[in-house]
């Protein structure tokens, strides 16, 4: 389990914002977070990482999503819906996960996130994904 805080990548963070349920890391176009261990993420608290992402990078930038799951925390699935009923949207979303169970928790979100959920085992392997995705791949708005 790596942190973001400890791989070379990291040199390229623009912000951080420490919330009380997590740290979110912004770069060009790509937010990676790392939830405080035991967190039941809800809306709310996503509400709050999303106002930061509209204040660094404006409204319409497309944007690549990583859920570095280092601490076991559980993710409300159903708001979701809530996220896509607000009009918000993720260019790209990927998961790090490293325990049997944060996959399991991934297969459940799955059902409620509309778009295509990406499943990894190693961080800069996720980073390295997106960030081929982003500059390859024209979004769609």
């Amino acid at each position: 389990m790596k942190s973001v805080k400890h791989i070379d990548f990291f040199k390229n963070v623009k912000q951080i914002h420490e919330f009380d349920f997590g740290i979110f890391y912004y770069f060009d176009g790509l937010v990676i977070s790392e939830m405080n261990d035991g967190v039941v993420f809800r809306w709310k608290m996503a509400q709050k990482a999303i106002k930061a992402a509209r204040d660094i990078f404006g409204e319409n930038t497309p944007i690549a999503y990583i859920s570095n799951r280092i601490n076991s925390y559980y993710v409300v699935p159903t708001d979701w819906i809530k996220f896509f009923k607000n009009r918000h949207e993720l260019y790209l979303y990927s998961v790090v996960g490293y325990t049997k169970g944060n996959i399991l928790s991934l297969y459940l979100e799955r059902l409620f996130f509309r778009n295509s959920i990406h499943k990894f085992t190693d961080l800069e392997d996720a980073i390295a994904w997106n960030l081929k995705k982003m500059t390859s791949q024209k979004p769609v708005n």
